[in-house]
């Protein structure tokens, strides 16, 4: 079989190499095998780590420097980028909401906010972008992404007709302020969102609240304890009612409502946000169909490869575009489990780089992984050429 074009689409390996350096080590596996075939890398991600340089390099974008509120209100330096026609703006909610900018200590779903996110989608709008992707990942909040609505403008209400927190004040809505709430005033918001369009990249399928929702999966992961989680859940419950009264929509239910700690509900609900998976959106994005035409070989991958691979991660939907022309693709990773659904799912192998059993640690270092990604590359193109 004659390689002559070979495409490289592998995911970050989390805490060891981003998508461009797998993928660089790869190219050099395949190169050493067939010295002549074309080889194009293809940095991938799927709406976390690493979406935004991704998109900014597929779109000759432009990364934005800006201060705004982490998740406990306190200003710290944060970005987003802008498409090279500066009309799409590219958000990671985790680059200023997200759990990460947070100590052990500091964590408290009842507390943070995602008020710096919405900072982050006006200073956007106000530069004239039209067009968002939200980033859903890595939440540190479970405010219902009320934070991010005050930001832009809207306004929340107690019984008595009092406001709910203040942008004046510097009192953002966060988890313990939502059983306060009982109406929304959505007139207040910001003018241009009637002009904007976004999608969220999202990765869960949870439903706003209830057993597999927002507050019971999600919170204990952000600091919640047992009581945290029943009030954040029973909050969530009313103010999906509240919701419904006000825009129409149902989000009890609706997949997805539940990530970012409810965010993707009222994303969904207030700004007409469909929740897509990140890396579905991400291939379309970047024109990836298009790219990988005659490809002979696909050659995807990630740091742990297993029954959730197939539920809509990186390789998987790249499995999928790549099956739409017969491009038979190959899985890399750094630990295999669930290797008879990956086949099944359509894999036409899958390899683990790790080529002897040695601690996780060290298999994690970044130039033993690059070594292990080139030499395994170059095993399998040396018995396919």
């Amino acid at each position: 079989m004659k390689l002559q074009k070979i495409v490289i689409a592998i995911d970050s390996f989390k805490g060891c190499l981003t998508s461009a350096e797998a993928g660089k080590a790869v190219a050099q596996g395949v190169q050493a095998a067939c010295p002549g075939c074309e080889t194009l890398v293809l940095p991938v991600a799927d709406g976390g780590e690493g979406m935004l340089d991704v998109l900014l390099a597929a779109t000759d974008g432009k990364r934005i420097a800006l201060r705004a509120h982490d998740p406990l209100m306190r200003l710290r330096d944060t970005c987003y980028g802008i498409s090279g026609d500066g009309r799409t703006a590219f958000i990671e909610m985790a680059a200023i909401s997200g759990l990460p900018l947070l100590s052990s200590a500091e964590r408290n779903p009842m507390k943070t906010t995602t008020f710096g996110t919405g900072e982050l989608i006006r200073d956007a709008l106000e530069r004239g972008c039209r067009r968002f992707l939200i980033g859903l990942g890595g939440s540190a909040t479970n405010d219902a992404g009320l934070g991010m609505l005050q930001a832009l403008g809207f306004r929340f209400f107690d019984k008595e007709g009092r406001e709910v927190g203040s942008t004046e004040e510097g009192r953002a809505l966060c988890g313990a302020l939502l059983p306060q709430i009982c109406s929304i005033d959505i007139a207040s918001a910001h003018p241009a969102l009637k002009e904007a369009r976004f999608t969220a990249a999202c990765d869960v399928r949870n439903p706003f609240f209830g057993p597999q929702g927002a507050a019971v999966i999600f919170a204990p992961q952000k600091g919640a304890d047992k009581e945290m989680v029943r009030e954040l859940d029973t909050a969530m419950r009313q103010l999906a009612a509240i919701v419904l009264r006000t825009t129409g929509k149902d989000i009890s239910t609706y997949p997805g409502a539940g990530a970012a700690g409810g965010m993707g509900g009222s994303l969904h609900a207030f700004l007409d946000a469909p929740l897509k998976p990140g890396i579905e959106w991400l291939l379309e994005a970047t024109d990836f169909a298009e790219k990988i035409k005659g490809a002979d070989l696909l050659l995807t991958g990630e740091g742990k490869s297993d029954r959730q691979t197939v539920m809509g991660k990186v390789p998987w939907g790249i499995l999928q575009e790549a099956r739409k022309q017969h491009i038979p693709v190959i899985l890399l990773a750094g630990a295999i489990e669930d290797t008879a659904i990956l086949n099944e799912a359509g894999f036409r192998g899958i390899f683990s780089i790790t080529p002897s059993p040695i601690p996780l640690e060290q298999a994690m270092q970044p130039e033993m992984a690059q070594e292990n990604l080139r030499q395994t590359a170059e095993q399998i193109c040396r018995i396919l050429s």
